[in-house]
């Protein structure tokens, strides 16, 4: 039986007579970092609305820590650290002050400051002002205050939005720490595969308010596929005839052919095919499938 952490059943949501989920079941496992990935617009926000018991459902529709969270909300959030949206600071306060602030509210011992300052990699500028922080900085503050009171799961919603490279390079890195090193379950939303797919175990994709896709990275990774790309002198007629030879063709953004399946064997017969045709034969190179070009392919873009 699969130890999940966050598990929804057939949810719907709507917004008056507008439809923003439907029939969204989740599956995330304990211990895993799960992306949630959809184009903006798709229902990522709405859900992870839904999971804080932000937005109402009815009851058995959402399960985390295996109970319901409209009958268990306060035991449940207890145990759960969220960051939606823009990172939440006092710009004119230390970022240790910022801390300060959040265990008063919380109640929580300030000792436990440094120790969430220190698994963010901010404990050498805890006294600085946080209008002197970078973008990266103050989103890693963020999380740092909502580690305070020791989460067993986090659900961060587009964590990396606006950041540059060395912020998303950040990110990632305190997402694998938070996991592999103190126990995290962590359910973190993108519009971009590109983002999360060095640290994600598990995909979900989300499309049009519906799941198109739910697994492991390992699953997802099997529906990638090698192909050749091939430019032609007349790159509509060859689609033709490499398509009467048998072959899978699609045309890429920039006209050349998208051909599978891939082998040597495939681009000798092809390239043999259309020279004798008459069609000149301008570059046919082999390229590895990626899980973008999956990701594009399932929500049909």
């Amino acid at each position: 039986m699969k130890d999940l952490i966050i598990e929804t059943k057939d949810l719907y949501y709507n917004f008056g007579t507008k439809n923003v989920l439907s029939g969204v079941s989740l599956e995330v496992p304990k211990n895993s970092i799960y992306g949630f990935i959809g184009p903006n617009g798709a229902g990522k926000t709405t859900t992870i609305r839904v999971l804080l018991s932000l937005l109402k459902v009815p009851a058995h529709k959402v399960r985390i820590f295996g109970k319901d969270i409209s009958r268990k909300r306060i035991d449940i959030l207890s145990r759960v650290g969220a960051l939606i949206e823009e990172p939440s600071v006092y710009k004119h306060l230390s970022g240790y002050d910022n801390l300060r602030v959040q265990c008063r509210y919380l109640g929580i011992d300030s000792k436990r400051i440094d120790e969430v300052l220190a698994i963010t990699e901010l404990l050498d500028d805890k006294n600085r002002k946080v209008k002197e922080y970078s973008l990266g900085m103050r989103q890693r503050l963020s999380i740092a205050s909502v580690l305070l009171n020791d989460p067993e799961l986090l659900i961060l919603d587009e964590p990396t939005n606006g950041l540059d490279p060395a912020g998303i390079h950040d990110m990632r890195k305190l997402m694998l720490k938070l996991c592999k090193e103190h126990g995290k379950t962590i359910f973190v939303s993108s519009h971009l595969l590109s983002e999360l797919e060095k640290v994600v175990t598990h995909i979900g994709i989300i499309d049009n308010h519906k799941i198109r896709f739910q697994g492991s990275i390992q699953q997802l990774k099997r529906l990638t596929s090698d192909y050749l790309v091939i430019k032609t002198s007349d790159n509509s007629d060859a689609l033709k005839r490499i398509v009467d030879l048998g072959f899978a063709v699609s045309v890429l953004e920039d006209k050349s052919l998208r051909v599978t399946p891939n082998s040597d064997e495939n681009a000798n017969k092809i390239n043999k095919h259309l020279i004798k045709s008459g069609i000149d034969v301008y570059h046919l190179a082999h390229h590895s499938g990626d899980l973008e070009n999956i990701f594009m392919d399932i929500v049909g873009k």
